[in-house]
């Protein structure tokens, strides 16, 4: 999750922490680019919703901590397959 935190620093997007009966994703809020989580929801559905916020951004050319930017890039093409299929 830190490493979410310090992405989203970098690229001026914000992350917002929330309880409630929604799924969360990345949204424009006042002219500001947002990614909801809510955090009543496992990690694993909190990591993913972090990393499909983050893989409808260009981030080339911005360093990612190699692990993460697999598992964006491997989020990024479940999301193609999902919209192929």
């Amino acid at each position: 999750m830190e490493f979410f935190e310090e992405l989203a620093d970098r690229v001026g997007v914000k992350i917002i922490h929330g309880k409630g009966d929604f799924q969360g994703g990345p949204c424009i809020v006042n002219n500001e680019k947002v990614i909801v989580v809510n955090k009543v929801k496992p990690i694993e559905q909190r990591l993913r919703i972090l990393a499909r916020g983050f893989a409808t951004m260009d981030l080339a050319g911005i360093y990612i901590v190699p692990a993460l930017r697999a598992y964006i890039d491997e989020v990024q093409a479940s999301l193609f397959n999902e919209e192929v299929t």
